[in-house]
């Protein structure tokens, strides 16, 4: 019997464990993949049971379980069963003081420390790093999860970044696809609009991507930018993805949208999930675990595209042979650094 393509979405679910509402949910629908919060997270034990019960349902043992672990503000493992990482600018401040190299070994080390614990707990995608370039004056809700403001030092700590945790087994995501950094609202909250020119955008916001495009999995920014197209945020826009995160930034990861609950975007969350995937996301994000939310989403959700299973077992190739790696040199480094 053929194996069936997965749902483009990635789903949240409520508790700690699936609910059997959630469970015929998952198993009619079959969505490529899981994302975790805090409120999903209480022990190591729990978290790899959720993480076995969610691919047991869907019949995939590759099927992807993603978290946003940081560091810093976005934290959703937490001590005392888990280390509690160090924001991003923790690590820009190291490169301040004492270079780049020994802030690219520390991201690095922070970063094998992290996946190691993730996917020691069935966790095989991690949401950063953030390759937004924040301005001064933009919303705080970047800050300091941003790796600073120098395109160079983005790059630098990036890799680094992707490196500790392609080596830990775990796939990292790059966002927010094409710049999150110069929004002045929340795009949790309102739709950001930037106004900056084309050339402005591409010597820093889209520059940070295109250095680091040959990433295997991204995250769109609800963000309009006038330049390229003046109606519709990234998500919902072929244009932006078509002619600036394919085109001139030259990605060809697979494409997620950011979280489709949130408020910068408007109408049904039907429509939302039809006008991202026609406009050229690889996957749909909804997290807040909500059960009519997500029937919502999985009623417009289509199947991957040839394109998007392509760009999916492009990117699990490189973690499907993951083995325990000894992390203790890592540790040993972030406690001379203070950041263990």
């Amino acid at each position: 019997m053929p194996e069936m393509t997965p749902i483009a979405a990635i789903l949240g679910c409520a508790g700690t464990k699936l609910t059997p509402n959630e469970i015929d949910l998952f198993r009619k629908n079959n969505p490529l993949g899981l994302i975790l919060f805090a409120r999903n997270c209480v022990s190591p034990d729990q978290v790899r049971a959720l993480t076995a019960s969610f691919r047991d349902v869907v019949g995939r043992e590759d099927a992807p379980v993603l978290i946003d672990q940081e560091g810093g503000r976005v934290t959703r493992l937490k001590p005392p069963h888990w280390r509690h990482p160090p924001a991003a600018r923790a690590f820009v401040e190291i490169a301040q003081r004492q270079g780049r190299a020994a802030a690219a070994a520390a991201i690095f080390s922070n970063h094998r420390l992290i996946g190691s614990e993730l996917r020691a707990c069935g966790l095989t995608v991690d949401c950063t790093p953030i390759l937004d370039v924040p301005i001064e004056h933009a919303d705080p809700i970047i800050g300091d999860r941003a790796l600073g403001s120098d395109v160079d030092l983005i790059e630098v700590l990036g890799r680094a970044a992707c490196t500790g945790l392609l080596e830990a087994g775990v796939l990292p995501v790059i966002k927010h696809l094409p710049g999150h950094g110069r929004a002045l609202v929340d795009s949790h909250v309102l739709l950001p609009r930037v106004t900056a020119s084309r050339p402005a955008l591409e010597e820093t916001d889209f520059e940070t991507f295109r250095r680091l495009a040959g990433q295997s999995f991204g995250m769109t920014a609800h963000v309009i930018y006038d330049a390229i197209d003046e109606t519709r945020p990234a998500t919902l826009s072929s244009k932006v993805i078509s002619e600036i995160i394919r085109g001139y930034i030259g990605f060809d990861g697979l494409l997620m949208s950011d979280d489709l609950s949130m408020k910068a975007l408007s109408g049904p969350l039907s429509e939302r999930t039809e006008k991202a995937l026609s406009a050229g996301c690889d996957l749909v994000l909804h997290c807040n675990g909500d059960a009519a939310e997500m029937s919502d989403v999985l009623a417009a959700a289509v199947p991957l595209t040839d394109d998007a299973m392509r760009r999916w077992r492009n990117a699990a190739v490189s973690i499907v042979d993951a083995v325990q790696i000894d992390c203790s040199a890592d540790f040993k480094l972030l406690k001379k650094l203070a950041l263990a």
